[in-house]
């Protein structure tokens, strides 16, 4: 008989949310508030921030008036402000009524929302993030300990090969020359089994030289892996990047 993993209810479904575009709206301009706004501007969304300019603190006042990235509306939150179709709401006030009136409202109308420190009423959460580029890695305790989850996300990012986020974009960047050289969506299976296969070979400190390729080495590798995946064949590092230069 063949044996499954169980399944084990009651964790979160991890997702990586696409909000490139999307509009969120921001109710509070505290510093939960400030934070919230870097997550989801990180994330390329279209914020709006609802505050009494009174409430607003010194970096959410930067983020409005300096870098610009924030749709500021002056007043308290009215139920009308939903009628703008958003698609995520994040509520960051301390009027803890008030805040979960606003969860409910967006509940019935289906609206994602975030009601800071009521986590009834939360359809997602923020989870502790180390960002390196391109690469996010995200810890969450399902709420039972925040701190700990700062301290998991830490001793993981302390781990990491220096350096490793540049190597992911480097890395991003040759699996999409792969693609030029091979556009068929019917190869899609050996695409992937030769850089799968290219990173197991290299591993990271191979892949770690591709950190500091001049243009020129690049070209030449480039040259060389695409005549290696023609014949399916992935060459060892040594013959297509240049050792590491020493510090």
């Amino acid at each position: 008989m063949t044996s499954y993993a169980p399944i084990r209810p009651g964790g979160s479904l991890i997702l990586a949310w696409q909000t490139k575009g999307r509009k969120v709206l921001i109710v509070g301009g505290g510093q939960v508030a400030a934070g919230r706004i870097v997550s989801v501007k990180e994330a390329d969304a279209q914020v709006t921030l609802i505050c009494p300019e009174k409430g607003l603190c010194h970096e959410v006042k930067h983020r409005i008036h300096v870098d610009k990235v924030v749709n500021w509306v002056d007043r308290w939150f009215q139920d009308s402000d939903l009628d703008q179709h958003y698609d995520m709401v994040l509520t960051a006030i301390d009027d803890h009524e008030e805040s979960l009136r606003i969860g409910q409202i967006c509940r019935e109308r289906r609206i994602p929302v975030n009601v800071a420190d009521v986590p009834s009423m939360c359809d997602f959460y923020f989870m502790s993030q180390h960002r390196d580029g391109p690469l996010q890695i995200a810890v969450s305790t399902n709420g039972q300990g925040p701190k700990l989850a700062n301290m998991i996300r830490q001793k993981i990012a302390s781990s990491l090969p220096q350096g490793i986020g540049e190597t992911v974009r480097r890395m991003g960047a040759l699996r999409a020359k792969v693609r030029q050289w091979d556009p068929e969506i019917s190869n899609s299976g050996p695409r992937m089994r030769w850089v799968t296969k290219l990173c197991e070979d290299w591993g990271w400190s191979g892949m770690a030289r591709l950190n500091n390729l001049s243009q020129d080495e690049e070209k030449d590798m480039y040259t060389s892996l695409q005549k290696a995946y023609e014949t399916g064949e992935v060459p060892p590092v040594d013959t297509v990047l240049p050792e590491e230069k020493s510090a």
